[in-house]
């Protein structure tokens, strides 16, 4: 377990306090439902019939949708462009590791694909771009299926047809509700990437040294 402990750590504790979160937002959502049932006298829920609303899933994929978007964009983004003094960006000059071809750079150990070679090598290459954008279609194809549910159940309660999930694409209510996490995520980028060319934290690889100047591009 200790072993297990110091090598796994960060996902153990980063996927603990997901969970924990997420068991959270359920509570406080299925209140929150609740509260508004009976103002409006609708009748009450369980806590697992909650769970399976669109209220509660709407919350949680236009959540997941704009992180997503925001680390494929992210990971994508740093391939080509650069940011003087981040240690988020490759050297403004000069050859990286992350760079090489690694066709010319087979070793033992190496994962598969690159032994393999081929269009299985193009598409491990840039896998977790890949990846990442997949779980952002997924995370909005839910975002649209489950609020075009919520939507549509505010719609019948005031005299209103309800709606499909493309109709629900049309609407400004989705794309408020996108955008507005979308805009967060992409600032929240923009600041790592300006406050860590002057600011520290020693001991995380998201920083550089606390004592390289700022103006250093990379980790050194």
């Amino acid at each position: 377990m200790r072993r297990i402990w110091r090598e796994y750590s960060l996902s153990i504790v980063t996927g603990g306090l997901f969970v924990l979160i997420l068991l959270g937002q359920a509570i406080a959502g299925y209140n929150v439902s609740e509260e508004d049932s009976r103002d409006h006298g609708g009748p009450s829920q369980t806590i697992a019939q909650y769970l399976a609303s669109g209220h509660f899933w709407e919350a949680t994929f236009e959540n997941l949708e704009s992180e997503f978007l925001q680390m494929a964009s992210f990971v994508w983004l740093t391939t080509f462009l650069r940011q003087k003094g981040s240690p988020e960006s490759k050297k403004l000059s000069g050859p990286e590791d992350v760079d090489a071809d690694p066709r010319a750079d087979r070793k033992a150990g190496s994962p598969w694909p690159v032994h393999r070679g081929g269009l299985l090598l193009k598409l491990y290459e840039n896998s977790l771009t890949l990846v990442l954008l997949l779980l952002f279609l997924l995370s909005f194809t839910g975002h649209v299926i489950a609020g075009a549910v919520e939507y549509s159940e505010a719609q019948v309660a005031h005299g209103s047809p309800p709606v499909s999930a493309v109709e629900f694409l049309g609407t400004s209510q989705l794309w408020f509700q996108s955008l507005q996490n979308w805009q967060s995520e992409y600032f929240s980028v923009f600041t790592i990437v300006v406050l860590s060319v002057f600011l520290r934290q020693r001991g995380s690889p998201e920083s550089k040294p606390v004592a390289h100047p700022h103006f250093e591009t990379g980790h050194g």
